[in-house]
């Protein structure tokens, strides 16, 4: 369903749900903030000047205005030799029975993105799902459901399963000339003027997506 922006009833259900679906989670790349936002995941289907148009995993139709100081990254695949002792990662997970969290995707961020979001949190992708931003505190194990990471951060640690089908990512600056139809993205969003307004988003190049 298309989302119409001057619609007055969606004009005034826009902040709250937008404050509704931010309130106890934050996304892998955002640090504490002030100002409420939420997250759109899906496919662009157009893009102009100042619009975005995302069909969202539901299937419905988003139409976002682009902020003007809209931060592009691009999100690609690493090997998995990217992830070692030191480093410092993003990982969406689920909560185990036996206290670990199994990967979703690890995220390897930058030198320059290090101590972003650190700690532990509920995640947005799915039902239970969790965020963990962290040091790799020394070498991956093996074992039987695959890699075993410690990932240390103040306050506490968790011991992360990577399945080997878990992607692994990092992340770089890039431009709007990425936000192409048929990208795979990631739109954080805020109410802007009371209209939703996308201020960052994460997509793939040459058809790879974000894993969340």
């Amino acid at each position: 369903m298309q989302t119409c922006l001057p619609h007055p009833a969606r004009r005034v259900a826009l902040p709250m749900l937008l404050a509704a679906a931010l309130s106890p989670v934050l996304g892998w790349a955002q640090p504490a903030q002030s100002t409420p936002q939420a997250r759109v995941r899906g496919t662009i289907e157009s893009v102009t000047a100042d619009r975005l148009v995302v069909k969202d995993r539901r299937g419905e139709r988003v139409t976002l205005v682009l902020a003007s100081n809209l931060a592009v990254t691009e999100m690609y695949p690493v090997s998995r030799d990217a992830v070692k002792s030191g480093s410092f990662v993003g990982v969406g997970a689920m909560p185990q029975a036996d206290g670990s969290q199994k990967a979703i995707a690890v995220v390897v961020f930058p030198e320059a993105m290090r101590g972003t979001g650190e700690g532990h949190r509920p995640f947005d992708f799915l039902p239970q799902s969790t965020m963990t931003n962290a040091t790799v505190a020394g070498e991956a194990t093996a074992s039987a459901d695959g890699q075993r990471l410690q990932l240390r951060y103040p306050g506490g640690e968790k011991t992360i399963v990577v399945p080997p089908e878990a992607p692994i990512v990092s992340l770089r600056p890039s431009g709007r000339d990425l936000l192409v139809p048929g990208a795979g993205v990631s739109v954080t969003v805020q109410v802007a003027g009371d209209q939703p307004t996308a201020t960052r988003i994460t997509a793939g190049r040459n058809g790879f997506s974000p894993p969340y």
